[in-house]
């Protein structure tokens, strides 16, 4: 792998891993409800979970989903359906320690976090991008999938101490549940560009 594709990839991987999207929405609304110790397991799962995402993809899994429209339309609609029950759990959700919390109020877990990579439309797109331009000049798609995994964690990180740092001000129920409402609105909006799509 050249000193500037590893570069170029290392940069893509950084842009698409900060930038909001389902992943990193979530990761925020679990940050200020739970905080960062117990949203780690998430965190971990997103970083994890897009990497074996994307080496499994560049195995050939990629190239299937493409040549059946039927079987990427199914996707995309799963998908829609999976983000919409996570944002009503968001919209919904209190933290832990308050009165009449339900037990559904808790982060998401790590295997979770890990399956939902592949719900996620911005994970497709940012995978699929990635292995097209990349993959030929770094190894193949476990060096894209190493290096994805190596820059999303700090990358998502990020999101869930952004959270984290609001607790202190959703202390405050009414703050809180227009947080958590406007989290679960900007999920359901993330989902947009992938509806317009056809």
């Amino acid at each position: 792998m050249s000193h500037q594709v590893f570069l170029a990839l290392v940069a893509f991987a950084f842009v698409t891993s900060i930038t909001p999207g389902p992943n990193n929405l979530m990761l925020m609304a679990s940050g200020a409800n739970f905080g960062m110790r117990r949203t780690l397991p998430h965190m971990l799962g997103v970083a994890l979970g897009f990497g074996a995402m994307v080496a499994v993809l560049g195995l050939g899994l990629d190239r299937i989903i493409a040549n059946s429209p039927v079987l990427a339309q199914g996707l995309k609609w799963i998908s829609l359906a999976y983000v919409l029950w996570l944002a009503w759990k968001i919209a919904h959700s209190a933290p832990p320690e308050a009165k009449g919390a339900s037990s559904s109020s808790r982060p998401m877990g790590f295997v979770a976090a890990c399956a939902f990579q592949w719900v996620n439309p911005k994970a497709w797109m940012m995978a699929l991008g990635a292995l097209s331009a990349y993959a030929v000049g770094t190894g193949g798609a476990i060096g894209v999938a190493l290096v994805f995994t190596l820059v999303n964690l700090p990358s998502v990180a990020v999101w869930a101490a952004m959270g984290q740092g609001l607790r202190g001000w959703l202390q405050n129920p009414s703050r809180l549940r227009i947080f958590n409402w406007t989290m679960a609105l900007l999920l359901v909006g993330s989902m947009l560009p992938v509806l317009s799509q056809h």
